[in-house]
């Protein structure tokens, strides 16, 4: 199902919605307080200096293009029998900057270049309103993702917090030297290495000599949720007096089984897409 997200402009309230990870804009809402309505977008599409710019921007933008229709269209434009939609732009020229849907979330759609296009040709004025308000989302988007992602971070380090007492608890004996307690610590935080990325961190330095910092600073998020995750069962399983080798296979299967259901998370998937903007 296709989820929206609203902007407020004075009167006007337009919906964004993301078609194949790309935010689209609406702009049939652009039209809604208008006198002439939605009639107005297929004016501004029949205009030439309207087609040449879509032109460009589907050149630049869509592999796809269906430049030969294109040069067509801008022979016929400026006649005054042509008449264009978007629906027959999109179908006779394969173009991607637009869309038209029905159902719930129906209408006239298209990428925010090119909405901020038809904002200009409206109302320089709204124009100007709507890149504002379309920034203030897309900042306020990025701020609550930089928070997911911090918090997961977080729990990361609260993990490892309960992860390194049960160890101190169960598994290091009574007056050894801090030498020696941080080698039984590296040797855990190995055997979660192992069991989530199949290596240690002293293999992984030695295939990635050119990179800096260490195998966890390069995790994906979900190997980061899943390593949340092993740190806590790990620190259950060491109270239970498992031997490190059959914590290795179990926290093998539970990275197995984690990793194949977030790999396959939508949230998941959903903040990924937008760090990698």
């Amino acid at each position: 199902m296709t989820k929206s997200r609203k902007l407020n402009i004075k009167e006007s309230t337009i919906k964004v919605i993301n078609h194949n990870k790309i935010d689209y804009i609406s702009l049939t809402d652009m039209t809604a307080s208008l006198r002439e309505g939605s009639g107005l977008i297929g004016k501004w599409v029949t205009n030439k200096n309207t087609l040449e710019y879509l032109g460009v921007w589907e050149k630049i933008n869509n592999p796809n293009f269906n430049y030969p229709e294109f040069r067509v269209i801008t022979q016929e434009a400026g006649v005054n029998r042509f008449i264009m939609s978007v629906g027959q732009w999109i179908e006779r020229t394969n173009a991607d900057g637009m869309l038209v849907k029905a159902g719930r979330y129906g209408g006239t759609y298209a990428h925010k270049d090119i909405a901020f296009h038809f904002a200009m040709w409206l109302s320089p004025e709204f124009q100007i309103y709507l890149v504002k308000e379309f920034q203030r989302l897309k900042d306020d988007e990025n701020d609550r993702l930089k928070l997911e992602w911090n918090l997961l971070r977080t729990l990361a380090k609260v993990n490892y917090k309960i992860h390194t007492d049960a160890i101190k608890q169960n598994l290091i004996p009574s007056k050894v030297t801090k030498k020696q307690t941080s080698f039984v610590y590296a040797d855990e935080a190995d055997l979660l290495n192992v069991a989530l990325f199949g290596l240690t961190a002293r293999e992984w330095r030695n295939k990635n000599p050119n990179k800096s910092g260490n195998i966890r600073d390069y995790a994906t998020l979900e190997q980061l949720v899943v390593l949340s995750n092993m740190e806590s069962i790990n620190a259950l399983l060491i109270e239970q007096g498992l031997n490190k080798d059959r914590r290795l296979i179990e926290l093998n299967k539970v990275a197995i089984t984690q990793m194949k259901s977030l790999l396959n998370n939508k949230s998941i998937k959903k903040i990924n897409d937008e760090k990698n903007k």
